[in-house]
């Protein structure tokens, strides 16, 4: 009888909800180590990470037979929501079915932009922000690296068509369609973090003008890529008179531009204004001021897949299949691997002291024996390693277990 892995998985995501909707269950850091130590608290969970991104928030734990809870009620308590309105924009996935989400989405096969490399980032981030609070689990912990470590051999053995792609990329790519170039234009970036950065650095490949936002109180704190200027974010109104288009890519929960910074704001010419926050940094009316065109972060929907990205899919998931059943075999031997690792040492021990007449005869310096024989000792241990981990994959579960069980009492 297969093994129920006990993990269990929360998602919204930019294919079930609109950015509005998704904002609402969007988490901050300062926010998320609150939401999970809360979450924590409840009877059987045992760890817990949050993803949380423009395009998806995420929750996973990993629990036991007395969580007896609903996720979905355990997040809008903490939201303060009344949500019963939102239930279905909800995906709950358990066990494998869990186990395989995690591992496509760390790959980039779940993003809006095919093999796009922030995703990789951002669930490694998750479970170093976990950890660091405290709040990550054994089982949570060998989950994640494995996707982690799946997803970096996917990026390197397959070329996926859009890899080292993201939504600024696409935004580019959509405005070209519509005619419109960032040769020579001026752009303003407001947001110092990863996708800000990456956004200069776009807009500058594209030959723009490019002038980045710094908090006073940042200013000497802050990356700007090469040949960026900067000007403090209290000047970002006024700077607008000389734009032709803004990208803002922020983390705070207050909107960046408001409708009534226009009001006195003359615009000769069109511009364009790109919001790739979640919560949104620039209000939805901004788009009803004359000469202002606004796009949000679904304004940059992918493309159809074509027949080369397919195959390029099937690759990857090939790769990932090799890492998941090592997830597996991890996950059903776990409480055994202790007891292995014993008998391995000690049967390599009692092959070390059978050999020890033998080495006293041998004519061998001192030090040559001591190598030698330690030689023979991890020797040993790795033969019975293998013997041990490679004979699960030979015989039923049970009949493993009773072999390690027999070898538990003759060897330890």
């Amino acid at each position: 009888m297969e093994k129920k892995i006990n993990i269990q998985m929360l998602g919204i995501d930019h294919k079930t909800a609109s950015l509005d909707e998704r904002a609402l269950f969007s988490f901050t850091k300062k926010n998320m180590q609150q939401a999970m130590e809360n979450i924590r608290q409840n009877s059987g969970i045992l760890g817990v990470v949050i993803l949380s991104t423009c395009n998806r928030m995420e929750i996973w734990v990993s629990i036991n037979e007395k969580f007896q809870d609903d996720l979905y009620g355990i997040l809008c308590g903490i939201k303060e929501i009344q949500g019963e309105k939102y239930q279905n924009l909800f995906r709950k996935r358990q066990g494998k079915e869990a186990v395989k989400h995690l591992f496509s989405l760390s790959a980039g096969l779940k993003s809006q932009i095919l093999g796009e490399d922030q995703i990789l980032t951002q669930v490694k981030d998750a479970l170093t922000f976990a950890r660091e609070n405290y709040c990550t689990d054994q089982v949570l912990e060998v989950l994640f690296r494995k996707a982690i470590t799946a997803a970096k051999k996917v990026k390197t053995e397959v070329i996926l068509s859009k890899a080292n792609y993201s939504v600024i990329h696409r935004a580019v790519e959509v405005l070209q369609e519509k005619g419109i170039t960032l040769e020579g234009k001026t752009c303003m970036v407001i947001g110092n973090g990863e996708m800000g950065r990456l956004t200069a650095e776009v807009l500058m490949e594209q030959g723009a003008d490019v002038t980045v936002t710094v908090r006073q109180y940042r200013s000497g704190m802050v990356n700007i890529p090469k040949d960026c200027k900067r000007i403090n974010y209290g000047d970002r109104v006024e700077f607008l008179k000389k734009c032709q288009m803004v990208v803002s890519a922020t983390a705070s929960p207050n909107f960046t531009f408001i409708p009534e910074m226009f009001q006195e704001l003359p615009i000769e010419k069109e511009l364009l204004l790109i919001d790739l926050a979640v919560p949104r940094d620039i209000h939805p009316k901004v788009s009803e001021v004359p000469g202002v065109t606004l796009y949000n972060v679904d304004s940059f929907q992918a493309e159809s897949l074509d027949s080369v990205q397919q195959k390029e899919i099937k690759q990857a998931k090939e790769i990932l299949r090799v890492y998941k059943k090592e997830f597996y075999d991890w996950y059903e031997g776990r409480e055994l691997i202790p007891v292995i690792e014993e008998i391995k040492k000690n049967i390599a021990d009692d092959a070390s002291l059978r050999l020890t007449k033998v080495m006293k005869k041998a004519s061998l310096e001192p030090k040559e024996k001591e190598k030698l024989t330690s030689e023979i000792h991890q020797a040993m241990e790795k033969t019975m390693g293998k013997l041990l981990f490679e004979l699960k994959d030979q015989i039923s579960e049970e009949t493993y277990r009773e072999c390690i069980g027999a070898m538990e009492k003759i060897f330890i």
